[in-house]
């Protein structure tokens, strides 16, 4: 647990308070005061548990909640604070296949905010070494402070969505090259799509916390902060649409594997197909003189032999010729540059 108070007028930020200061610190309406507090061992929940009961106050349906890490986003407002649940990302783990987040509990009261968090937050960590530096966050109120936190935690969703962009990008390429099915090109896509579901599911119920909180529904919220609040609303808006978007460039990727899949297959039965519609009038024709009857024209001639086998040459020369002018056979892929408002086409 780690105590900041700002007493007004002073220089810098104070530290090193333990609960039992507490309630002495929030008897003082003009003291800013900021209790982060950390589960990682039993007994750290265990004293959080009681400090938000027993000096905070808080209702316990929500002190239950914030103590537990399998929750939603969410905000609730009580008349003398508001309870919210954000995620982080786990940059250490996040990746494009595998976005995973954690979770984020806390309390915004008149001069009070209260974090908890069962992991280490790196943008929790950014504002304390902020306030540090510097006590212009807690110069502005609790509610301000709040925003600091939110907004460092939604700026670092931005590297992971951008690694998103580039990664679709990739994929693509690999689809187009592909020569057959590939099945692992597959399941990158089926884990892809996973993980942009969960940044889409997350990003939009985060969004709605922010909404709630940057359009002054909440009185612990004064107005002149809330221009902040919408512009880390406006951030999450410009996540959750490019989550959007690349949910349906992933939707877009599967349509486009199966395509290609399927567009290589036609082209090994089409020359089949071709090549059996070649074979087909030769087997006919050395069918005919297979055949052991004594009466057949030609069948006793000195050259009977050569002259089948020119017949049959001719007749699959002229079948190779016919559907290549067809364009079904031996047929080149094209390629379309652009140039200016003209579109010249390439054979390549």
């Amino acid at each position: 647990m780690e105590i900041f108070v700002y007493r007004k007028g002073a220089q810098k930020v104070e530290e090193g308070f333990s609960a039992e200061d507490l309630p002495e610190l929030l008897a003082d309406d003009t003291n800013v005061i900021w209790a982060d507090f950390r589960g990682e061992t039993r007994e750290e929940l265990e004293n959080t548990r009681n400090i938000l009961l027993n000096v905070f106050k808080f209702h316990p349906l929500t002190v239950e909640d914030c103590l537990e890490t399998r929750n939603q986003p969410k905000v609730e407002v009580f008349p003398d604070y508001l309870y919210f649940i954000v995620h982080g990302i786990k940059p250490e783990v996040t990746t494009t296949v595998n976005f995973v987040t954690k979770e984020m509990d806390g309390y915004l009261g008149k001069n009070f905010v209260v974090t908890f968090h069962a992991e280490r937050f790196l943008s929790v960590k950014l504002v304390k070494q902020q306030i540090r530096n510097s006590p212009f966050a807690f110069q502005r109120g609790a509610a301000y402070l709040l925003h600091q936190i939110l907004d460092q935690l939604v700026d670092l969703y931005m590297p992971i969505v951008d690694d998103y962009d580039r990664y679709i990008n990739q994929i693509e390429e690999r689809v187009f090259l592909m020569r057959k099915g590939n099945n692992a090109i597959l399941e990158e896509i089926m884990d892809l799509r996973r993980s942009v579901a969960r940044l889409k599911r997350i990003s939009a119920r985060q969004l709605e916390v922010l909404y709630r909180m940057s359009h002054a529904e909440f009185p612990q919220i004064p107005e002149n902060v809330l221009p902040f609040y919408r512009d880390v609303h406006d951030h999450l808006v410009r996540i959750s649409d490019l989550s959007e978007s690349y949910r349906d460039l992933v939707s877009g990727l599967f349509d486009i594997h199966f395509s290609i899949v399927a567009n290589r297959t036609n082209d090994v039965m089409k020359v089949m197909t071709i090549f059996s519609a070649i074979m087909l009038p030769l087997s006919v024709i050395a069918g005919i003189y297979g055949m052991n009857f004594d009466n057949m024209p030609e069948l006793k001639t000195k050259y009977g032999y050569f002259a089948t086998l020119a017949t049959m040459a001719i007749v699959a020369g002229t079948l190779l010729v016919y559907f290549w002018r067809k364009g079904w056979l031996f047929q080149k892929d094209e390629e379309f540059v652009p140039k200016g408002d003209d579109i010249h086409k390439t054979v390549v």
